[in-house]
């Protein structure tokens, strides 16, 4: 079945609001319109499902079919493109983003990505304590002791703890054992699993998301600990605000693309 024939402006507007970087393009292209009339699932000919518009299949901006291995994931990317109204706004459709990151960016990267993540564990944020003040070592110890242990206890390995900003060397072998964790992880699990870590600085608290270990919003809050101590204190400005807020919705989001991926 063809891609539809207005797809390619569409999918450009995607890649530009970050999903998939469009090479040699400073400024982002105007909203396409909506081009499409209905949006429909179907199973696609070699497995897994695709989203169609006006019965045609969507197509990535790298010209590969948009198909995702459930029918729960289909069913949640096709409400993102029946929502969009008279333009096409990319940054209403997280998952469709996701979905396209994970084919055109992951599918040939997959150890370049695990590999990165495993990276993130060896100066993983659970790792890195506050010398003082002694409420947010506790604060800390609360949110993060028992997701640390989870890893170890699942790893067999020791992760080291450091306090301040000098920096810890986790030992190859831990480091090895964490990346075991994370190997079986395909390119749709592994974009999920990069875009939490990335978000919160903690490849543990990305797996313990993955594993069922934690909700998004316990996650949110566990790598935010340091943050919402010093709000407390000294307040949030506006700029910051918006960014968190922004960076948010991509933690539920990818949250909420783990999810479908096992529906």
């Amino acid at each position: 079945m063809s891609d539809a024939s207005e797809n390619d402006d569409a999918q450009s507007a995607e890649s530009n609001d970050g999903a998939v970087k469009v090479p040699g393009r400073d400024a982002p292209k105007p909203l396409p319109k909506r081009f499409y009339k209905d949006v429909s699932v179907g199973e696609a000919a070699d497995g897994g499902f695709n989203v169609l518009l006006d019965g045609r299949a969507v197509r990535t901006p790298a010209k590969q079919p948009l198909i995702v291995p459930t029918r729960a994931l289909a069913d949640a990317i096709a409400e993102e493109w029946a929502a969009q109204t008279e333009n096409i706004n990319p940054a209403t459709m997280p998952l469709s983003k996701l979905a396209i990151t994970a084919i055109d960016g992951v599918t040939g990267s997959r150890a370049e990505v695990a590999a990165d993540i495993v990276r993130y564990a060896g100066s993983d944020l659970l790792c890195y304590r506050a010398e003082g003040p002694e409420a947010l070592a506790v604060l800390q110890a609360a949110a993060w002791d028992p997701i640390l242990r989870w890893v170890e206890d699942e790893t067999g390995a020791r992760f080291y703890l450091a306090e301040g900003v000098m920096p810890v060397t986790q030992s190859e072998d831990a480091l090895e054992r964490f990346g075991t964790l994370v190997a079986p992880y395909d390119a749709f699990g592994l974009t999920p699993l990069h875009v939490m870590t990335t978000l919160t600085g903690s490849a543990f608290i990305a797996l313990a998301v993955a594993n069922g270990r934690l909700d998004a919003e316990q996650a949110w809050l566990a790598a935010h600990v340091d943050e919402d101590w010093q709000i407390a204190r000294w307040g949030i400005d506006e700029e910051a605000t918006e960014r968190r807020v922004r960076r948010h919705r991509e933690m539920l989001a990818a949250s909420r693309f783990l999810q479908l991926l096992s529906a």
